[in-house]
């Protein structure tokens, strides 16, 4: 068997699932925000006992890589490193658009290209837009949506908007070959093919080195001071 589990933390919903050879076998998710600390380690528990397995039988642990939520990305990271220290088994990580695009090319009949979008706040989008082949065609940026945003592209292609950060950029981006998908989100559970790959070629990651790509510095406010009189 190669069991791996997946772990996503990098958008609003927290999701984790467990593979067998790319075979989907068990999957939870949580669709509450900021609940990634409280419920990440609960979903591993419910998704390794509803497989009927031991945590002992894993091949390996897969984990969203980012760009998305600093806060998510860093709690499931450290949870995914702390397993394979634990476990003694390797860490695969998969770009949280990547994983995104993925999801998509399944019902892209029309082979367009692929735009998955998180949401970074404002009108700012983390997007990587993909041929239906999955090659990149445009790499991963933090992008401020603007009427002409992948207008070049757009007059020669026909490109899918979807993820989380896509439906604040529909009335931006108007170009006739501009397609918009609602609903869709990086879920562990599709984690399976690609993660798969990955085990099999041997893409791992350094334990000790590995960090999420967080594109942007995470801000902390800083409380306000009132004036004292």
């Amino acid at each position: 068997m190669s069991l791996i589990l997946g772990i996503e933390t990098s958008a609003k919903i927290c999701s984790v699932a467990i593979h067998n050879h790319g075979t989907l076998v068990s999957t939870k998710e949580i669709h509450i925000e900021h609940s990634h600390a409280s419920k990440l380690a609960v979903l591993i528990d419910e998704v390794i006992r509803e497989s009927s397995i031991e945590p002992k039988q894993l091949a390996a642990v897969a984990v969203s890589s980012g760009p998305g939520s600093y806060t998510g990305l860093r709690i499931g990271t450290s949870t995914a490193k702390g397993l394979c220290y634990a476990l003694d088994v390797p860490l695969i990580s998969i770009g949280s658009l990547e994983l995104l695009a993925h999801q998509m090319n399944s019902q892209n009949a029309s082979r367009a290209y692929l735009c998955p979008m998180i949401d970074a706040r404002r009108m700012e989008v983390y997007c990587e837009v993909f041929d239906p082949y999955l090659n990149i065609v445009q790499p991963i940026e933090a992008k401020v949506i603007e009427p002409v945003s992948f207008e070049e592209l757009l007059g020669r292609h026909k490109i899918i908007f979807f993820g989380d950060g896509s439906d604040k950029c529909r009335d931006q981006i108007t170009h006739p070959n501009a397609a918009f998908v609602s609903g869709v989100y990086a879920a562990a559970s599709e984690m399976g093919a690609p993660v798969y790959r990955k085990f099999q070629n041997r893409q791992f990651e350094s334990l000790s080195d590995f960090e999420p790509r967080y594109l942007k510095e995470f801000m902390i406010k800083k409380p306000a001071v009132k004036a004292v009189n």
